[in-house]
């Protein structure tokens, strides 16, 4: 690999992603061939996740926070103020939690900062999502802390820090060094401490689903508990002890070395447990299905969807194992799973200014169109958010009801406009299917091609909603062929496939090519032809 891998690689839809000491990020396919590339020109954290559309999220040591496409190219940078403290965090809608040194911030995925948040002390366990879509973490001084997607917090003080945090439904379990595991309700910051069995040894890792938590042991047991009363449903070895009752692993602790690190994995196929000396798999009755020995791996490996075992070499090679025929019920696609659930972004309440015969004069949408545009650019969204987006969608639609076209619009063209482009400013991947079906109705050609715009520049788009709507509007003859229209499609067709990557290169490569034809206005021929250079590599 031209390197050592300094973090756990990251495996997704057939594709394995690492980070190398010598500051580049390498993307490879499960078969081993080369992808692509990256150079981020400096030093990188041990840290990169991918998002569900495959993008890589990495960052330099001095606090530059780069995102990467599944093809290799930069979307965007900013400019973090620190390292990463841990690892990066993507929510159901694809904005990005970071940890950085006493501080947590949130962006959405085209780059824009919603809202940060300073800590009074360093984290010490997580960030990790919840089963809620909110982040779970603890600080050093026994603080933890749950953020909800727009910034707000509630936090419990425990005597101290736990090694382990584990989200189990609206349960957050703690567990600590000594074996002592506690457990409270979030959002209540005042509820009930539950004072659970204690486990037999130390804990590593831990991951949660449903009602019961995975637990690997410092002794190389794994254990399945309850989330509600804490009682151990069953316990199996994993490949830490056998290793250690054969003498390959040692520490002082008599744990995984290195640092006693180890990755739990929980879903639908069973229980993985990871670490730098090996892997193992478990059923959900607590059968052990396999285990593998690692001898010379550089940091835990990882295990993907597909049962293959990524793992990076002390000797700069990458090895992929295929352990297993089992994946998971539904069909796999060039995407990573969906997401959980909703933040309700994509169809908010109305907002409190609803009620469209009473909708403000310009002069006041004006106002606070500004304001919200001002607080945008200073990253103060926060719990905001959803009023926001629900006035920008208000104002967008001209004060009248959508699916009522030839009703006469209450608001000035240019206002509608603005409302979209701030609106693509904290819009997400559930704001867009509002955005293709208001680009579908629009028959004002200004506003409509400004929902194009806006549609790319929130630029996720997985299902290919929008792409599929663009397609439509060209193949069936947008009305008066509206050449800003048009353009607009093009910037956002081009947008898409460069976020989105290969799954969308399909539909809009025919898209930009109908665009590009001789029949076209120039200037749309121009633009078309000009984004489709840009997806060429």
């Amino acid at each position: 690999m031209g390197g050592a891998v300094i973090g756990p690689p990251t495996a997704q839809a057939q594709s394995v992603v690492v980070a190398l000491d010598g500051g580049s990020v390498n993307a490879y396919s499960a078969s081993g061939r080369p992808l692509w590339t990256f150079a981020a020109r400096g030093r990188i954290s041990p840290y990169v996740t991918r998002s569900r559309e495959g993008t890589s999220y990495v960052c330099r040591t001095n606090g530059v926070f780069i995102a990467v496409n599944r093809v290799g190219r930069e979307l965007w940078r900013a400019n973090i103020g620190g390292t990463l403290s841990g690892p990066v965090v993507v929510g159901w809608d694809g904005r990005v939690f970071i940890p950085v040194t006493e501080k947590i911030l949130c962006y959405t995925a085209s780059g824009n900062i919603l809202w940060s948040r300073s800590l009074e002390n360093k984290i010490s366990a997580g960030p990790l999502l919840d089963q809620g879509g909110g982040i779970l973490l603890c600080l050093e001084n026994g603080d933890v802390l749950r953020f909800d997607p727009f910034g707000e917090a509630v936090s419990r003080r425990l005597q101290s820090s736990p090694r382990v945090l584990l989200s189990v439904n609206q349960t957050v379990l703690a567990l600590f060094t000594n074996g002592d595991v506690q457990s409270f309700d979030f959002p209540s910051a005042d509820g009930v401490l539950h004072i659970l069995p204690k486990l037999p040894s130390p804990p590593l890792a831990g991951a949660g689903r449903g009602g019961n938590a995975a637990v690997v042991l410092s002794d190389g047991r794994v254990v399945l508990l309850s989330g509600a009363d804490g009682k151990t449903l069953w316990t199996a070895e994993s490949h830490i002890r056998v290793q250690q009752g054969r003498g390959y692993v040692t520490s002082g602790s008599g744990g995984v070395s290195p640092e006693g690190e180890a990755v739990v994995i929980y879903d639908e196929r069973g229980i993985y447990i990871l670490s730098a000396h090996g892997a193992t798999a478990i059923n959900g009755d607590g059968r052990r299905l396999w285990f593998s020995s690692l001898n010379n791996a550089s940091g835990i490996p990882a295990y993907d969807d597909e049962g293959i075992l990524y793992s990076g070499g002390t000797d700069w090679i990458l090895y992929a194992w295929k352990q297993e025929d089992r994946t998971f019920p539904q069909k796999q696609t060039l995407y990573g799973p969906a997401p959980e659930g909703s933040y309700g972004t994509g169809h908010p309440a109305p907002s409190a200014r609803a009620g469209f015969s009473e909708f403000a004069g310009d002069v006041q949408i004006k106002a606070e169109l500004d304001n919200i545009r001002k607080e945008i650019q200073a990253g103060r969204v926060g719990n905001n958010e959803l009023e926001w987006l629900s006035y920008l969608m208000e104002a967008a639609t001209g004060g009248i009801k959508m699916g009522k076209p030839y009703s006469p619009p209450t608001i000035r063209v240019d206002l509608r406009i603005q409302a979209l482009e701030l609106l693509a400013r904290i819009g997400s991947m559930e704001t867009i299917p509002w955005l293709v079906r208001f680009f579908r109705k629009e028959q004002e050609p200004l506003v409509k091609a400004a929902a194009a715009r806006a549609i790319g520049g929130i630029g996720v788009d997985p299902e290919g909603f929008a792409i599929e709507a663009f397609l439509a509007a060209v193949v069936e003859g947008e009305p008066r062929r509206n050449e800003q229209i048009f353009v607009s499609v093009a910037v956002a067709t081009g947008a898409l496939c460069r976020f989105s990557g290969p799954p969308l290169f399909g539909t809009g490569s025919r898209l930009l090519t109908l665009l590009g034809e001789p029949e076209q206005q120039p200037r749309v021929q121009r633009q078309a032809r000009h984004e489709l250079e840009s997806l060429m590599f």
